[in-house]
């Protein structure tokens, strides 16, 4: 990637120098707004505090949540700008709008060492907007906030696969410089595209086929084991002509899935048990029965106790694994045990020299909501989208903006 880094921007020198970072603090609230996983937040810090250190007078935009292009309070970057301060150890001013009057007004008065975040950037619709020039207008009012000899920092990789203004317009209009961040989820994702070692395993769970097929297709040719587990699996086992009771099931993808397990018949692992509950509740009643046997009305929540020895074996012997998406429920503690064994066999293989990555979302909040290591695992990705249509052999817009 022939792009210019942070360090870069460090060597030039930027005392004084107002500086747009594009972080990605999208991280899940509870019903009452408080920050229940920090990951993106904790993993924004090096790039920040790096500048902070360096005197820049630092402009911080981010998302959070899906607003519907214009303020909502359950969507304010408020408590990101309270966790944000926590870990800078310094004061975080929150503007009180994107590009308006407070963001101008705060951004002038900034002095070496400050930070001001923005607020949520997806407040303004100009920022998803379809229209070049409508991003256009948003991304020099964001430029305008850090002056004429400011700087531009990508540095939430979550959204480098979204043409957005705060993403890739304004990096059109600055001296652009990828973060500390993006820098090394990019040269992660090469290692697992350009020259991986053999065995290489994946790990792909989640909701739905829909979601992963992409990736499937690109990767199933690639790879020497390929697990699937997560509701995308009912609909493989239907393909396979089983029952899969009330689990959920993508019944246009059958077909798919059927052509897959044809191509790929000696790659794809399938679950051989499965744990079912007769709703989708936490106390839910549960069992384990084969994956051939699921009752009528039941739906499978987790992967059985025999699928993870499987799993299990198959990964803590390979020397590359990529995880994307949780085998079961993990939120539910009934359910949570298919994650958490196959994350495990992920920290042995870790242990035993392999390079491991899991690729952002879900399985990244699953790693730190079971209470597993975090250096268990080579690397933790930020983006699970992004990191997705990277392996796809996607350009990604975020990141082809910033090469030179």
């Amino acid at each position: 990637m022939a792009v210019k880094t942070l360090q870069d921007l460090l060597n030039e020198g930027v005392e004084g120098r107002g500086v747009l970072v594009r972080s990605d603090l999208n991280v899940p609230l509870d019903e009452n707004g408080e920050i229940t996983d920090p990951g993106r937040i904790i993993a924004s810090v090096p790039t920040l505090r790096a500048l902070v250190e360096a005197g820049a007078k630092v402009v911080v935009t981010a998302h959070l949540g899906r607003p519907k292009g214009e303020p909502d309070p359950k969507f304010s970057l408020a408590p990101v700008a309270v966790k944000l301060a926590e870990l800078l150890g310094r004061n975080v001013q929150l503007a009180g709008d994107v590009v308006g009057y407070d963001a101008l007004s705060r951004s002038e008065g900034l002095t070496d060492g400050d930070v001001l975040l923005l607020e949520n950037v997806r407040f303004d619709p100009r920022e998803t907007s379809k229209d070049d020039a409508e991003r256009a207008k948003l991304a020099a009012a964001l430029v305008e906030l850090v002056g004429d000899d400011g700087a531009f920092v990508s540095d939430g990789f979550g959204v480098v696969h979204r043409k957005q203004a705060s993403v890739y317009d304004v990096a059109k209009l600055l001296p652009h410089y990828a973060g500390t961040l993006v820098a090394a989820e990019v040269e992660v994702l090469a290692k697992l595209t350009e020259n991986s070692e053999r065995p290489y395993a994946v790990v792909l769970g989640g909701s739905k086929v829909s979601d992963k097929l992409a990736v499937i297709e690109a990767l199933a040719p690639k790879v020497d084991t390929l697990v699937i587990g997560g509701g995308m699996c009912f609909t493989f086992l239907a393909a396979q002509g089983l029952s899969v009771g009330a689990s959920l099931l993508q019944e246009e993808m059958i077909e798919t899935c059927k052509g897959l397990l044809e191509r790929y018949a000696d790659v794809i692992h399938l679950p051989r048990d499965i744990v079912v509950a007769d709703k989708f509740a936490a106390d839910a009643d549960s069992k384990v029965v084969p994956a051939n046997e699921i009752p009528d009305g039941w739906l499978g929540l987790d992967v059985g106790p025999e699928s993870v020895d499987r799993f299990a074996a198959l990964l803590t012997e390979a020397k590359t694994v990529f995880w994307n998406g949780p085998m079961g429920v993990f939120e539910f503690e009934n359910f949570a045990a298919g994650t958490r064994g196959v994350a495990e066999a992920i920290v042995t293989a870790t242990g035993k020299g392999a390079f491991t990555v899991v690729g952002g979302g879900d399985s990244a909040a699953a790693v730190r909501a079971l209470g597993l290591p975090e250096d268990g695992f080579s690397h933790i990705s930020t983006g699970g989208g992004a990191s997705l249509e990277y392996l796809e052999g996607k350009e990604l817009p975020g990141i082809a903006v910033l090469e030179d």
